[in-house]
């Protein structure tokens, strides 16, 4: 199938399975990005992040007879809780590497969603590929990879089907749809979406400063890691590359890459909880950072941002609320 083909098979099994989120504005928001500002709150999905499209797309999309062997995944927390609970739902069981410093949050939801999880150590170099393939060949588990993945990306995809469609309800035509960007499953997903569905919207990926290696590699053209893998405000969204298959699909769909510094992300999640009462993560906050924070860097009347995931441990929202919440 085509790549639109595959992204509409995800959207028909997601259907009753998927929350569809809205398009969400706040005039308060207007008027700090000196434009129309829509916000597709992901964060409202289950598992409180968009990762539960592109987790239950693919273990969906998996023959009964695999499928009934379990499955495998490693993510710093919003895939994995996308993956568990897709794994739930089809009675089959999972695996779940996450790093021993991912949010207390995650990890705890990912348990509780019935995953089976392994921890490692990330910030000392340790490789989750190398601990997911001797626990694949062990036990026979079919891995589903956090971006790189056809039918996560697919899934992901759905999201950009939702935009296209409530962007030509509103009679919004040409705009920039900035995407809160890791690995770039959502954002190439979104943009294969907006391909078929609604060529004059653009899709944008956003990024932490320091970890901005999309918008370097689009810049020059060539794949570009990051120089640490770890660290970060923005956990949801720190991977060390863009992936081999999203890579080629952003350089030619998507527009420049933004970047914004861990303060505007934490400025932006107190906006989103005092202006739409939406609680977002700081790496799900980023693009609506960069709608507020780069205006000068965006062009036309409307923009659309993701607000990719809400699950922030309690110390950061309040670290973000007692930063900026004065809401200005």
């Amino acid at each position: 199938m085509s790549d639109i083909d595959r992204i509409r098979a995800a959207a028909a099994r997601l259907k009753g399975h998927a929350r569809r989120t809205p398009l969400l504005s706040s005039p308060f928001l207007d008027r700090i990005a000196g434009r129309r500002v829509w916000v597709k709150p992901e964060c409202l999905q289950h598992t409180g992040s968009f990762k539960f499209r592109g987790g239950y797309a693919a273990v969906s999309a998996l023959p009964d007879s695999v499928r009934a062997r379990g499955v495998l995944a490693f993510s710093s927390g919003n895939h994995a809780q996308g993956v568990a609970l897709a794994a739930a739902q089809h009675d089959v069981p999972s695996v779940i590497i996450m790093p021993s410093d991912a949010p207390a949050l995650k990890i705890a939801n990912t348990r509780a969603l019935g995953a089976e999880v392994v921890l490692y150590d990330r910030a000392g170099g340790q490789s989750r590929e190398d601990l997911g393939e001797r626990l694949q060949a062990e036990r026979n588990l079919t891995l589903i990879r956090p971006y790189d993945e056809p039918e996560v990306i697919a899934g992901q995809g759905t999201t950009g089907l939702e935009i296209a469609e409530d962007a030509a309800q509103l009679g919004i035509k040409r705009a920039d749809v900035l995407v809160c960007c890791g690995g770039g499953g959502l954002t190439s997903g979104i943009a294969l979406a907006l391909e078929a569905e609604a060529p004059g919207l653009r899709a944008r990926p956003c990024e932490p400063e320091e970890f901005d290696d999309t918008a370097r590699s689009l810049a020059s053209g060539t794949v570009q890691r990051n120089a640490r893998t770890s660290g970060g405000l923005c956990d949801a969204i720190i991977t060390p590359q863009p992936g081999d298959i999203t890579f080629p699909i952003m350089q030619r769909l998507c527009g420049p890459g933004l970047a914004v510094s861990d303060d505007e992300a934490l400025h932006a999640m107190a906006l989103a909880w005092g202006r739409l009462k939406l609680v977002a993560e700081p790496g799900g906050a980023v693009a609506l950072a960069a709608a507020l924070f780069r205006a000068d860097q965006i062009e036309g009347d409307d923009v659309i941002v993701t607000i990719s995931g809400g699950n922030v441990d309690a110390d950061v929202f309040q670290r973000a609320l007692a930063a900026h919440g004065a809401l200005t």
